[in-house]
């Protein structure tokens, strides 16, 4: 199944943390695997129960699948990714 790759607003507060060129390797492997394996990827638990986890590197977008898309919800280093909630 190819899934839509749709992006939460916050998502551009995330990447100005990140170096430009870093975030651009980031959004292109977004773009280039997730669609057809967005299903594969591991899901989380605790209090990020139900979501999934996409490595890229240090980094780890973390996403939903709603219906036929999936939705990121958050970029961030490794170690950051977990520590606080998804609406912040």
């Amino acid at each position: 199944m190819n899934y839509k790759i749709a992006f939460k607003k916050s998502i551009s507060r995330d990447l100005k943390r990140i170096d430009k060129e870093q975030a651009k390797i980031i959004l292109n492997k977004i773009e280039s695997e997730l669609p057809e394996k967005a299903s594969i990827f591991p899901t989380l638990t605790g209090k990020f129960s139900g979501l999934r986890k996409f490595r890229v590197g240090d980094f780890r977008a973390i996403f939903a699948i709603i219906g036929d898309t999936a939705l990121i919800l958050r970029i961030r280093y490794r170690k950051k990714a977990y520590k606080s909630n998804i609406t912040s």
